[in-house]
């Protein structure tokens, strides 16, 4: 306390007695921008690069500066004299550079190999234009999985930046004081590595700002909001820097460029350096504080609800990378066929996965200029050429859809006018023939003499909001404005037999066009395959979802109930349950048709409980899709299904058909265990 003149006791100013708020702020450059043409790469650097390194030096700001290393390759092919600018900003100047690997790729929905490879090579680059290997990570498009963590701790970073507000969104047992200090990001399999905040708030407040939709004062405001004791690390910036003093004139919503946008940033920053509430520290000093009160936390950010949390709005999930655009589907597709060929070529060339890791970038994904689109379809269709693989097929001549080993099973079939029963050993499959071959139930008559996937019938559940019938094995196309479209009609089956295998093929007439279906019984380790191929089926815009598996209630405990699958990592991750709700599928808004999704990066996805299991195994290389699961607890019972996504919608896609040229098939192997 004090005293004034007249003895009396008072408070002290705020800022005698509160620690100033510390300040950091991370750049994130990016020259492949979906809808920045190659052409206009030198003028974003001049009115977007040069401008950031002059406001770190004119005031010596300790600013991190992230570049994945393809874009660190190109700026030095433009500007050279920039490079050197950075690289003295980050060795004897103030600024923080942080890395991000060689492309800028969605690591949760890229296989491992894929991952290790971008950060490896993109540290190789780091070092040959920077003469130093960065140690403090930025989270490509704040799209994070436990399976990534491995990736950045065998590349030697010794931290991460991630976004704060989703992965809390669905952890409330956090402390809020939490997103003010450094934690430590960990997975279940031992991997743990010190984690900063990024948040999507503030960055998103300072671009208002900087595009004259707030005052300096106005905003200045809000970051005291934030000032409290004890002392404080505070997110001011995490984003883009392409969108001050640059507009590329190709979305309907950005903002006019009516300002000296770097102007506005100038003062914002001139005006917090002065003012003693405020003080500026590089990003990578806040570990300094891992030992501190609220810090240090051994924090899960993903969840059952949210596998893949990813920065900013509801529309930015990752089915925006994954199965949107102008047709990520077919992308990522071929990325998957040439990432098997490196794989079963035991690929060792840093030169061949630097290609890949370029195919995959996010940019590619989203919306990419007619242009670059063109032309990274032609590099792509190169890539497929040299390794084999025709664009229209997902399958390489004389590939067999069954194994053959151990002793092949007597097979038995039952056919009546609504259903096929077939048997091969301990397998028992119904199909419905009236619904398009959909999954009545499906046996393993060695763990139990009730079904393990089935058909719940409409009226199963009391509760009027799940009063339908819950198929499995089906297809269902959702257009806004328009009927939806299934499989689910009568279809006249034709029976193969072999000795290693039963197939019941159908042929399907939908308003899209015509399906084939197969299902397909190995009679020696009682496999089901489920395949669907297109042909020329035109899908509008909507959702295109298929394969779905319904668990029959009665058979998997609610208290044990997971399930597992690589978000971009080498070993699974595990999801209980916890009889949360969860919907992967549900829409964001009109526009965007789902929410969340997991990325299943080499094609697998375990379902079950402590007991029971069940594997499904989708072939990356016919169509690479994401899984999206339901869980919500009904009446005293639970409803569990997962489905395969082939297509959602967003603001990114730029065409009706997306499958136009490419004919895809989904191929999806049941085992149980």
């Amino acid at each position: 306390m004090f005293h004034n003149k007249s003895g009396s006791m008072t408070h002290p100013p705020l800022q005698f007695i509160v620690d100033p708020l510390h300040l950091y702020s991370i750049f994130h450059l990016n020259l492949a921008y979906s809808s920045i043409e190659e052409e206009q790469r030198p003028e974003v650097i001049e009115k977007c690069y040069w401008p950031l390194l002059k406001l770190a030096r004119r005031y010596n700001l300790p600013f991190g500066i992230e570049i994945p290393a393809y874009t660190l390759e190109s700026i030095a092919s433009i500007d050279p004299a920039w490079i050197g600018e950075l690289r003295r900003l980050t060795t004897d100047g103030p600024c923080e550079f942080i890395g991000s690997g060689y492309s800028q790729l969605i690591g949760p929905i890229v296989p491992a190999e894929v991952n290790a490879a971008n950060l490896r090579i993109g540290n190789a680059v780091y070092k040959e234009l920077l003469g130093f290997v960065p140690g403090l990570a930025y989270i490509n498009e704040q799209a994070y999985s436990s399976g990534i963590l491995q990736h950045y701790c065998d590349a030697g970073y010794h931290a991460i930046v991630m976004e704060w507000e989703n992965p809390y969104r669905c952890h409330r047992e956090w402390n809020p004081e939490w997103r003010y200090h450094p934690q430590v990001a960990c997975d279940e399999h031992g991997n743990n590595i010190p984690l900063i905040w990024n948040m999507s708030i503030p960055f998103q407040k300072l671009q208002r700002y900087a595009h004259g939709e707030m005052e300096l004062s106005e905003f200045i405001e809000y970051i005291v909001t934030h000032h409290h004791a004890p002392m404080r690390f505070f997110s001011l910036y995490g984003n883009d820097i392409e969108v001050f003093n640059f507009r590329p004139g190709r979305y309907h919503t950005e903002a006019d460029l009516e300002y000296d946008e770097w102007g506005r940033v100038n003062d914002l920053y001139a005006a917090l350096k002065k003012d003693p509430r405020f003080t500026f520290i590089s990003p990578g000093r806040l570990l300094e504080g891992l030992s501190s009160q609220n810090a240090g936390n051994m924090l899960h950010l993903e969840s059952p609800e949210e596998p893949i949390p990813v920065k900013k709005q509801g529309k930015y999930n990752i089915s925006r990378w994954a199965v949107t655009g102008r047709n990520d589907l077919y992308v990522n597709t071929a990325c998957h066929q040439i990432y098997s060929h490196y794989i079963q070529s035991d690929c060792q060339d840093d030169d061949t996965w630097r290609e890949l890791c370029y195919l995959w970038s996010s940019d590619f994904r989203t919306h990419i200029t007619e242009k670059r689109w063109q032309k990274y379809i032609e590099r792509l269709t190169r890539a497929l050429e040299v390794i084999g693989y025709e664009r229209v097929s997902g399958q390489r001549s004389g590939e067999h859809s069954c194994d053959m080993y151990g002793q092949s099973k007597p097979g038995r079939i039952h056919k009546t006018d609504r259903h096929l029963l077939i048997e091969a050993g301990d397998i028992r499959l119904k199909l419905n023939l009236k619904r398009g071959l959909a999954i009545e139930a499906l046996w393993n008559t060695s763990q139990s003499d009730k079904p393990l996937i089935c058909t719940l019938p409409h009226g199963y559940f009391e509760d009027i909001r799940f009063g339908a019938d819950f198929y499995s094995g089906h297809m269902v196309i959702d257009a806004p404005g328009q009927p939806k479209i299934t499989d689910l009609v009568p279809t006249t089956p034709r029976i193969e037999e072999s000795e290693a295998a039963i197939r019941i093929e159908g042929n399907i007439s939908t308003p899209v066009g015509e399906i084939e279906k197969a299902v397909t019984i190995s009679k020696y380790d009682g496999t089901i395959e489920l395949e669907y191929t297109f042909g020329d089926v035109r899908i509008p815009k909507g959702s295109f979802r298929l394969g779905y598996i319904t668990l029959n209630p009665t058979i998997f405990d609610a208290e044990t109930l997971y399930y597992s699958c690589c978000n971009g990592g080498y070993e699974p991750k595990t999801f209980y349950i916890n009889k949360k709700e969860i919907d992967h599928g549900d829409p964001v808004s009109f526009l965007v048709s789902a929410s969340q999704g997991i990325g299943m990066t080499n094609g697998m996805v375990t379902i079950g409980d402590a007991e029971e299991s069940i594997i499904l195994d989708v072939d990356m290389t016919c169509s690479a899709p994401i899984g999206l699961v339901s869980h919500h607890c009904v009446d005293d019972q639970y409803f569990f299904r997962i489905g395969f996504s082939l297509g959602e919608m967003d603001e990114t896609i730029r065409h009706e058909c997306r499958l136009e040229g490419w004919s895809p098939k989904f191929r999806m192997r049941i085992r149980t265990g």
